[in-house]
Parts: C-alpha cells; structure tokens; sequence
C-alpha cells in the first residue's frame, strides 16, 4: 500500500509530518509514501524521512494546490492499495493491517475507519462518522450525507481503497472539500466496508487548514459541489435521471 501526502514542508509542520512518518513505521504490513513537496525544496524534507528508502518524494516547480500535488503523486503510485493522508496527521498502529485484511479478506473495493481528533495535550477524542459500520453497496455511503451542511459521511484519509479506484476518483478540482470528492468518488464506484475502530488521528492545531482565517468563505461552495457530485455520480451508476425528475 501507499500513502500519498501533500506538503509545503512549513517549518510549524515539519514536526508533525515526522510525527506521521513514525506512526507509518509502527504499521505491522509492508507500506510506501509518496511525499509531493509542492513548491517546496526536497532539501527541508526532515532526516527520518530522507533516509527511508520506504519514502519517495515528488519536487513540484511551484506551488499547485493540495488537490493537484496529490494527484499528481498518484503517477507515482505503485502499489494495489492507496491512502491519502495530511502531512500534519497520525495513523493508529494497526491502521494498516485491519484495513488490508478486510480488503484482501472480502475483495471489496475500500475500507474505511473512525477517525480520532488528536489535542495538543495529547488527548483525543473519538468521531464516529455518520455512515455506519459494515457493509456498503457503491454509491450508499453519499446517503448519509443528508445536505452539504451537514457532517461528511465519511473521514476521507480513513480509507484504504484499490489504487485503481483512487485513480478513477481522485482529489476534486477545489482548494478545500478536494477530499470530500475523492471519498464520494472512490465510495460511489466500488462496495466497501467501514471497521467500527479508529485508524486516523486529526491533529486539532491552530495550524490545521480548518482552521486558517477565511477558510469559512468558501466552505459552503466547496460542500455543495462536493455534495451534488457525489449526488450526480451515484444517480448515473445506478441509471437514475435526476434532470427528469427535477422537471417532472
């Protein structure tokens, strides 16, 4: 499997982007990253990292946006299994293994997971996402997102999911809310199933983009779009006709 991380390499998140390296080094199964270093030089990329032949890295010229550094990583994919991950975040230690298990056990196409909020004291939180553990048919997961105000169905970095597939619904075209797509996406295509365990942790920081002065600004465009593609894609694989009904 796969990791695929974005990362400017700010200096404020060097020490979390080793954070998450260590947590991939607990993982009990074979695993790779790909690190796309957007606009950023790979000399800055911290030591643990630089001298793990497990990590690869990908030196964008210039800046291009979280959702374009991450795709482009994904030509660099070589692996059946493929997780998106933030350079800031952790993954629990047996996040891998419980995941592929599933996968290889029951030939879904994804496997998803709670996710845990990490405080800076060192506590965290547990976040049941909407979409309930078990199995999931394609296209059911956008279900439980009953309107893009509410809470996404799903924590997108909490699914492992057949590289083919992440391809196939990759990051959306959007400065925030790409991963709101690219879970719909990979969910709408394929049945998976969701683990009631936590395998991600969600560094609550004043530095995490949520957080960012203006980022309110466009997060109801962001969900809407994300909201009506998942809506869109499902209604066209299950052969459904949302313009004849809209004008019926």
């Amino acid at each position: 499997m796969t990791v695929v991380i974005a990362s400017r390499l700010r200096e404020d998140r060097l020490d979390y982007l080793t954070a998450m390296h260590a947590s991939l080094t607990r993982q009990s199964v074979p695993w790779e990253a790909v690190i796309a270093l957007d606009g950023a030089s790979p000399d800055r990329l911290p030591a643990p990292l630089a001298q793990d032949a497990r990590v690869r890295t990908l030196s964008l010229p210039r800046p291009v946006g979280a959702a374009c550094a991450r795709n482009l990583a994904l030509n660099h994919v070589r692996t059946p299994y493929t997780n998106w991950a933030d350079d800031d975040d952790e993954f629990t230690d047996d996040a891998m293994a419980v995941r592929l298990n599933t996968l290889e056990s029951t030939g879904v196409g994804w496997c998803g997971g709670w996710s845990e909020d990490h405080y800076p004291d060192g506590s965290t939180t547990l976040w049941r996402c909407p979409t309930p553990p078990g199995r999931h048919e394609a296209g059911d997961v956008w279900t439980y997102w009953k309107s893009p105000a509410d809470t996404i169905p799903i924590g997108p970095t909490t699914i492992l999911a057949r590289t083919d597939l992440v391809r196939a619904a990759p990051m959306g075209g959007l400065v925030q809310g790409e991963d709101y797509c690219a879970a719909l996406g990979v969910t709408a295509l394929a049945r998976g199933i969701l683990l009631p365990v936590p395998v991600y942790r969600y560094r609550k920081w004043n530095g995490q983009m949520t957080a960012q002065v203006g980022y309110d600004q466009l997060e109801v465009a962001a969900r809407e779009h994300a909201w009506a593609y998942g809506r869109s894609l499902r209604s066209v694989l299950h052969g459904e006709d949302l313009l004849g009904s809209a004008n019926s």
